[in-house]
């Protein structure tokens, strides 16, 4: 039996537009492409499907996934490992909801008492957690590795310290820009595009985008809808701002 590309999709939650990624890189080729030039999937396809989803939730990039579905490892023994860590994380995750579930009560309880909510072990309130880092783009991971790869010894070796500074930074380059949207400033005013000139020297510390991979960043704050409500934290519209802002300081100065 064969699925065509819409039914992959939608079976799977995987748009269209990723499955014909995923084939222009050679990662999910079709199992053939009938003569109206539409995709189609047999069981096999489905199942190395599966094995791409899993390795993307557990945050493997896509250049190592096929370096691993190309190997000839054993597949059940690549399922058993990825079994493995998806039970961490499910043990991870229970952790968290202990961890919430307990400040829920200790709130509660001081609510109930009329009293100041003490919370008994402040180091609980963190359990489970996992120290964070700046986003870098899954996008920007998937198509343009050569950037991610750069990235990462960067990301890794920041600190919780360092973490913090960085969204000290990210929040204060947004609310200056949503000034001048509030201005009414036009994208390509000298003043919006040296704020934007220093927005990407911030990026660079961490990796060295070029106009595409620019321009792909901005429209993805505009995509994605956690980035597009970071921005309509700040200002309703600034999402678009920003990524127009972009888009004109990569034409201008990185094409």
């Amino acid at each position: 039996m064969a699925w065509s590309i819409a039914d992959v999709a939608r079976m799977s939650g995987v748009t269209s537009r990723t499955l014909r990624h995923y084939d222009e890189i050679g990662l999910l080729p079709p199992a053939w492409i009938g003569s109206n030039g539409h995709r189609y999937y047999e069981e096999a396809d489905l199942l190395r499907l599966q094995q791409i989803l899993l390795m993307r939730e557990l945050d493997v990039g896509l250049r190592e996934i096929r370096a691993v579905l190309e190997s000839q490892v054993d597949q059940v023994a690549v399922l058993r490992e990825h079994h493995q860590q998806l039970l961490a994380e499910r043990d991870r995750l229970e952790t968290l909801a202990r961890t919430v579930g307990r400040t829920i009560a200790e709130l509660e309880e001081g609510k109930d008492n009329n009293d100041m909510v003490k919370i008994n072990r402040p180091e609980n309130l963190f359990e489970g957690f996992e120290p964070s880092s700046p986003q870098i783009d899954a996008e920007v991971r998937d198509r343009w590795p050569q950037a991610w790869e750069q990235a990462r010894p960067a990301v890794e070796a920041m600190t919780a310290e360092d973490t913090e500074q960085y969204q000290r930074e990210v929040t204060a380059q947004m609310i200056r820009m949503a000034e001048f949207m509030a201005a009414g400033t036009p994208v390509a005013d000298p003043a919006v595009q040296a704020e934007v000139d220093a927005q990407y020297q911030f990026v660079c510390r961490y990796w060295t985008p070029n106009a595409a991979a620019y321009k792909g960043m901005g429209q993805r704050f505009v995509d994605d809808p956690q980035f597009r409500a970071n921005f309509d934290k700040i200002a309703d519209g600034l999402a678009d701002y920003q990524r127009d802002a972009m888009v004109c300081y990569a034409d201008a100065r990185l094409s």
